[in-house]
């Protein structure tokens, strides 16, 4: 039980179309990210699955079973909120038990199934607490045990992290994997944050400004094989070139303008946009690209610049490129990396190499 279809969904808000003719199938039992920017209507997506909002247009399934029409208190299905929607004149024991007393589930039983979750939660210390005296990560605790409770079939979570600090941020991402490798309950994080999604995610949808879903894939074909630019873009950091595709059925290559000839990698089923002098896309993430002042003779692909600026990230060193044509390039260098005898500063001339495998390019 967990499976959630989404069948050419449409929603419109205040006359202007949020959602354009969505179809998203979420596995039972999976950790599922809908990732993309502010205002993609990620939230508004979420709310018509828990039932908060009704659809233009389209169907919603839950195990092959139409709910499109269905009220809210008939799914089985809960909601974590942003601002946890805790209940402040309740104590934390009241607030997770909230949903079992409405039912008139009998005192001990509640008693029993609370005390579990509190337990689980490392909260049994605070069970008396008034929700005021408790910390931002407490409270995110609370609110998923309270949604966690009734056992649903799917969980909702509507960027619940976002008000936490980076630390426990990170921490609280690895308690949410853990809890729901545990439950097994289908997971739906929504979240504008790349890093939290790439983190929890078996598998993720990317939605883009127009409020179409622009590619679906698990964590890693997603980074690794963009379908756009916006993807490519959104999911990460990376270089895009623009250029012509040439030698397509030899020896195939990219010509740039005002920056290079480029040596591709083409798969053996070319797709239909791969036709020679095609204008076509290449994406080459940072962490792809070797920067060094020396002679590096076995790559594919050079060029040449010079470093503009360097912002040092602790475990790694981002090098912001600057070619002759004022084309700003990227790199990322884990920092145990680079040659001691090889120190690379501000103005320096340096080389850029990456083996043609590591590109990737797109149609659009």
């Amino acid at each position: 039980m967990g499976n959630i279809r989404l069948k050419n969904v449409s929603k419109s808000l205040k006359g202007t179309r949020i959602l354009q003719n969505i179809h998203l199938n979420i596995p039972t039992g999976k950790f599922f990210a809908l990732l993309g920017p502010s205002g993609c209507g990620k939230t508004s997506l979420l709310r018509l699955i828990a039932g908060l909002d009704k659809v233009d247009s389209g169907q919603i399934f839950l195990d092959d079973v139409d709910i499109t029409d269905w009220p809210i208190h008939k799914r089985p299905i809960n909601v974590v909120f942003q601002n946890y929607a805790l209940f402040p004149h309740l104590n934390v024991f009241d607030n997770i038990a909230y949903s079992l007393k409405l039912k008139k589930i009998p005192a001990p039983l509640i008693k029993q199934k609370v005390f579990k979750l509190l337990e689980a939660f490392h909260l049994e210390n605070h069970v008396h607490k008034s929700i005021t005296e408790l910390s931002g990560g407490q409270q995110q605790r609370v609110a998923l045990a309270r949604a966690i409770i009734n056992e649903p079939d799917v969980l909702l979570l509507d960027e619940p992290l976002a008000a936490l600090d980076f630390k426990l941020r990170e921490k609280m991402l690895l308690e949410l994997i853990e809890l729901q490798d545990k439950l097994k309950t289908t997971f739906l994080y929504v979240t504008h944050d790349q890093f939290e999604a790439l983190t929890v995610a078996d598998q993720m949808a990317i939605m883009n400004p127009n409020g179409e879903i622009e590619q679906i894939g698990t964590p890693k074909e997603i980074y690794e094989f963009p379908h756009s630019s916006f993807v490519a873009k959104f999911v990460g950091m990376t270089n895009i070139f623009s250029g012509q595709l040439h030698n397509v059925h030899n020896d195939p290559e990219l010509v740039v303008p005002n920056i290079g000839c480029f040596k591709i990698s083409l798969p053996q089923e070319k797709k239909p946009w791969m036709q020679e002098n095609a204008q076509v896309l290449m994406s080459i993430r940072p962490e792809k690209i070797l920067i060094s002042k020396r002679e590096v003779p076995k790559f594919a692909n050079r060029l040449k610049g010079v470093v503009h600026s360097i912002v040092y990230h602790g475990r790694s060193t981002q090098y912001n490129v600057l070619l002759s044509n004022q084309t700003r390039v990227q790199v990322f260098e884990q920092n145990e990396e680079h040659l001691a005898q090889e120190v690379i500063d501000y103005d320096n001339e340096v080389n850029l190499y990456w083996q043609k495998e590591n590109e990737v390019l797109l149609e659009r």
